[in-house]
């Protein structure tokens, strides 16, 4: 692991020590240091610089919304009466739960937000009562996603 002109530089060990760990976080250590042909303590070393160095940063589990009722996936690009709304903009889309992801862009809108429902009737009370009564917001426009076909991290 070597960090040249501020991009990680991984080796194979670390290569396929993350790789083990992005499919399955849960899969115990002394499992990879077996596939790896390494010792335990020797991944563990290997994880804690990892995440000092900052590439990796913790582990979570990921919930299906679908099981909770949530089917409806949008996309809303935010238009700003002025960029000095933003700050304001985006403390309030904060307070709103069903704001997954929020991006200031470049391009026709100044904010791009993902917004998970749970169904189309949801999207349009998050949409009308929270998302274009915050000031600032001067109009939306609103994708919904039929369908997630690719979802993946970045290959190590």
């Amino acid at each position: 692991m070597k960090n040249a002109n501020n991009n990680m530089q991984l080796d194979g060990i670390d290569k396929k020590i993350l790789r083990a760990l992005m499919k399955d976080a849960r899969t115990p250590i002394l499992e990879i240091a077996r596939g790896v042909g390494i010792s335990g303590a020797a991944i563990h070393q290997r994880l804690r610089k990892l995440e000092k160095s900052g590439l990796i940063s913790g582990s979570k589990f990921m919930i299906n919304p679908k099981v909770l009722g949530y089917t409806t996936m949008a996309y809303i690009g935010i238009y700003l009466d002025k960029a000095m709304s933003n700050p304001e903009a985006v403390k309030q889309l904060k307070q709103i739960p069903e704001v997954l992801e929020c991006h200031y862009t470049t391009g026709n809108w100044s904010i791009f937000i993902k917004v998970l429902c749970k169904d189309n009737e949801h999207l349009m009370q998050v949409l009308n009562k929270d998302i274009q009564s915050i000031s600032g917001i001067s109009r939306t426009e609103t994708f919904i996603s039929l369908n997630q076909q690719i979802d993946r991290q970045i290959e190590i």
